[in-house]
């Protein structure tokens, strides 16, 4: 059985994420079960971009700094360090208030600058990987409960895709982007290759909608936590009301049959018996409507039931930041206005999910417009 362990936390006060985060990892035998004295403990939150803590694009800097008291006092050097999807960790860091709540709480950055090759264990027979995560003795996930608009939820094993250092993101994303399916086990692959200890996530304000840099902030009250992320991503996906066949990972994991996809494999504990009923999250625009068509269909209609990004003209100030994310180079300047190449389009999101400005909306063919998608 699964261990995943769900407790309330109303606010990000320090008394109370503290309180919480005793309670959270009591019946997993506390922080001690997991981190020995003298060992190195890297701390990966979802440092996605630099956003103010109350936007909920990145892990909290209370829960962070609490992680890592509970790491130094049980006698670890604890590091925090994550690759950001734009702009570098130090203005990630200096923006979203998790440096300077890592330094007071013990801990210190570290950067993922050097990169680590791991031999996959499946289709991706090359990861690079950074040195830091890879080193480290013990890695801690700390990722922000999120609506995602390629993968429909960022949780637990989404987040590890931030052990992917700099440019190798974008060569991922063009070689598995353009099946959901292929960029699913992608991720399956990067959580296996180095497991982590233990997962813990920030579902005290979540993200729903536009996620995972465009949604609303959600208040959901909850801390989750286990040893197993693809069990705990299915617990938060039944919190959040998502639907199983909307998630890639968790149809690709069971195909694998990876544990920790069925409820019955999974003993819930903490503050409540069920995970709590909450009104679903809103979804993404940008989710395609493609779930369970044969292959030649997907290819023929893929135009008609796939949303497309598109500038929103009062919004962009073409400063080029989706163009160069883009790992196809479907986007372009051209005479002062952005345009996006529908041939060579992968939908997978990274110019919405990086533009800081919100200036790409989704696009919608006439067909998926009269469906209702």
């Amino acid at each position: 059985m699964e261990k995943v362990v769900f407790v309330q936390c109303a606010s990000y006060t320090p008394d109370q994420v503290a309180d919480a985060l005793e309670r959270l990892l009591t019946p997993l035998g506390g922080m001690a079960n997991y981190v020995r004295p003298g060992q190195k403990v890297l701390l990966k939150p979802n440092m996605l971009a630099a956003r103010l803590p109350e936007e909920a694009v990145t892990t909290h800097p209370a829960l962070v700094a609490c992680v890592v008291r509970a790491v130094v006092a049980a006698g670890g050097e604890a590091l925090v360090g994550d690759s950001p999807g734009i702009g570098s960790m130090a203005r990630v860091g200096e923006k979203s208030g998790i440096r300077e709540a890592v330094e007071a709480a013990g801990g210190r950055m570290a950067a993922f600058d050097e990169i680590c090759v791991v031999e996959g264990i499946g289709t991706f027979r090359r990861l690079d990987l950074a040195r830091t995560y890879c080193e480290a003795d013990v890695v801690i996930n700390l990722p922000k409960l999120k609506t995602h608009e390629m993968m429909t939820l960022t949780c637990g094993v989404k987040n590890l895709y931030g052990a992917v250092v700099g440019a190798a993101k974008a060569g991922l994303h063009l070689t598995a982007g353009r099946s959901k399916e292929l960029f699913a086990g992608l991720l399956l692959e990067i959580a296996q290759a180095r497991p982590v200890a233990l997962t813990i996530v920030d579902g005290i304000t979540a993200m729903e909608g536009n996620g995972p840099n465009s949604g609303t902030p959600r208040s959901l009250g909850l801390l989750l936590a286990g040893e197993n992320p693809i069990a705990v991503d299915t617990v938060a996906a039944r919190i959040a009301g998502i639907p199983p066949e909307l998630l890639p990972v968790e149809r690709e994991a069971r195909r694998r049959g990876l544990p920790g996809t069925e409820f019955d494999q999974i003993q819930l504990c903490g503050d409540l018996l069920l995970p709590p009923v909450v009104q679903p999250f809103r979804l993404p625009e940008g989710l395609d409507v493609q779930f369970g068509l044969p292959g030649f269909l997907k290819v023929l209609l893929r135009n008609q039931l796939t949303p497309l990004p598109e500038a929103i003209e009062k919004n962009c100030v073409l400063c080029g930041i989706c163009r160069d994310a883009c790992p196809p180079q479907a986007i372009t300047l051209q005479k002062n206005a952005l345009k996006v190449n529908s041939g060579r389009c992968i939908r997978c999101w990274c110019c919405r999910e990086l533009c800081p400005h919100h200036a790409l909306k989704v696009k919608k063919s006439l067909l998926l417009r009269m469906i209702g998608g």
